[in-house]
């Protein structure tokens, strides 16, 4: 049975912003032997300057996947994808693996099937972010407060998927949880896919640059998840597709009910949505 301890061998595939996150974070605790891999040798002389990884290429090297004990991939969907397609052969039995995708059901089968017999991959989802990437905004701030949400297959073992919240709880994230592949999907289809997409179609719908001058911070909080990574989202978007289109169409209903409601100019109706939206926004609030 796995522990994790401050000489764990940690290798993050991925030193971008949540990459580098994980790396600081963990650094900060004390843990002494984090591996890193990254596209290029300018963030892997980031992280060695900045004091974020032991050791660490930016060409694919053996042997530091033979000595980690677990990894965490900190890649893009397809990326991840390819990766293990690739590589996934070099990682030992024992391994477990673990990752930062903001989808599930169609990564959890493949990564699985692409490891050796004795590795194991246990999904999660850390619920955070911002809207910059790359290692240079790195900052392990970012956990605090946010949620981690760990989506276990039928085929990971108890201590594997506790490794895994362990790695959560030393990261410093406030609620940990369990989801399966479904329900995280569905889920965050939701809370996380959706919110994206009104900030998106709202900033889209008007090309006034007069609108800037005149502007109060409801506007600006409304669209702060509006500065977006179309490479990243638009990917995920597509691979959660199903469940976003379900999500979409229920929002619009109740965008058209409001509309409706000012049409007839039914004012009560108006501010009954207005109540369940204040009463079900304060269950939010970060405590």
């Amino acid at each position: 049975m796995m522990h994790l301890h401050r000489d764990t061998r940690i290798l993050i595939v991925g030193l971008g912003l949540l990459g580098g996150s994980y790396a600081m974070a963990l650094k900060k605790k004390g843990f002494r032997c984090i591996y890193g891999f990254a596209r290029r040798q300018d963030t892997i002389d980031y992280a060695f300057e900045h004091g974020l990884i032991d050791e660490g290429s930016a060409e694919v090297d053996e042997d530091l996947i033979a000595r980690a004990e677990m990894i965490v991939f900190a890649l893009y969907p397809t990326v991840l994808l390819k990766w293990v397609e690739e590589y996934g052969h070099l990682i030992r039995p024992g391994t477990v693996v673990t990752d930062v995708t903001g989808v599930k059901s169609c990564i959890i089968d493949p990564v699985t099937a692409a490891l050796p017999a004795g590795a194991e991959f246990v999904s999660v989802h850390p619920m955070a972010g911002r809207e910059v990437g790359g290692i240079e905004n790195a900052d392990d701030r970012i956990f605090e407060g946010a949620n981690y949400i760990v989506v276990p297959s039928e085929k990971n073992t108890e201590d594997a998927i506790r490794l895994c919240e362990d790695l959560g709880r030393e990261l410093g994230f406030a609620r940990i949880s369990r989801l399966s592949p479904q329900e995280h999907d569905d889920m965050i289809a939701f809370l996380s896919q959706l919110t994206h997409c009104v900030a998106v179609s709202l900033m889209c719908a008007s090309d006034d640059d007069r609108l800037v001058a005149y502007t109060g911070d409801s506007f600006r909080d409304l669209t702060r998840i509006a500065r977006i990574n179309d490479e990243m989202w638009s990917e995920l978007f597509l691979l959660n597709k199903d469940a976003l289109l379900r999500q979409m169409d229920t929002f619009l209903e109740q965008v058209n009910k409001m509309r409706d409601l000012l049409a007839d100019g039914d004012r009560e109706g108006l501010r009954e949505m207005m109540r369940i939206s204040t009463a079900r926004r304060s269950k939010f609030d970060k405590k």
